[in-house]
């Protein structure tokens, strides 16, 4: 089944936490899984810090940890009111495109948020959500964040309408 373990990358943005909230609807309706996956990208300074300067270190262990307790609080805010949706939360250090591929090879499919970065920061950098789509061995749900701003809008003219033709009925 298409929906029974699902992947979901999470940024700690809104986009992200819909995308969950998707995901965690699929799971429930097919009594599925859903495994919610934070990636931290290693930092690799441009220039070596100047001389008598100490920059902060966060060992990468005590990171991963202070991420996760994070990352729990979320998923437990976004689904914990879900019943018996199983959800299991991780964070991993490394490339964000190449360990969301990694851990897809123990789903079914992956639902996530597009950044919809566009212009010359995307031929530059990329879009993780568009290497993932092009490079996974599983079916990706994509949801863009305009496609929520115009779902709510188609709604709130339904209910305009809706109350204009009561009003017209009387």
């Amino acid at each position: 089944m298409l929906f029974r373990r699902i992947l979901v990358p999470h940024d700690f943005s809104d986009h992200a936490t819909r995308a969950l909230k998707v995901a965690a609807s699929l799971a429930a309706a097919h009594r599925g899984r859903v495994t919610v996956l934070h990636v931290i990208a290693p930092f690799q300074p441009m220039t070596p810090f100047p001389v008598g300067e100490v920059a902060a270190w966060i060992p990468p262990a005590d990171l991963v940890t202070q991420e996760r307790r994070t990352l729990e609080k979320l998923v437990t805010r976004t689904v914990g009111g879900r019943g018996a949706l199983r959800v299991a939360c991780q964070v991993v250090v490394g490339d964000p495109f190449q360990r969301i591929v990694d851990a897809a090879r123990s789903a079914d499919s992956i639902v996530m948020a597009t950044a919809g970065r566009t212009g010359l920061s995307h031929l530059l950098i990329g879009s993780v959500a568009e290497k993932v789509v092009r490079h996974s061995t599983v079916p990706v749900l994509t949801l863009r964040p305009g496609a929520a701003r115009a779902k709510r809008a188609s709604r709130r003219a339904r209910a305009r309408g809706r109350r204009a033709g009561r009003r017209a009925a009387r």
